[in-house]
């Protein structure tokens, strides 16, 4: 990002609901927008399901792990 010329744009992409780190490990992504989610000029644009525009069982993936995401987390029974 710090090579970017005059004139020039950018786009970095990456999904932050499929980072697979291990706990506790920052995703690069997460932190990236964490610093520079004020910076003037840059902005950051979050699609959902209704982006998705391949095909109808794609959309019905991303919505259930976005239900996944936001759900309480459960610990698994190991009895």
């Amino acid at each position: 990002m710090t090579r970017i010329g005059f004139g020039a744009k950018a786009v970095i992409t990456g999904d932050v609901s499929q980072v697979d780190l291990p706990k506790g490990q920052m995703s690069g992504l997460i932190d990236a927008e964490r610093v520079l989610k004020r910076v003037k000029g840059i902005a950051f644009t979050r699609f959902t399901s209704a982006d998705v525009v391949r095909h109808p069982l794609v959309a019905r993936i991303v919505d259930a792990y976005d239900a996944q995401s936001s759900a309480p987390r459960r610990r698994a029974n190991l009895d």
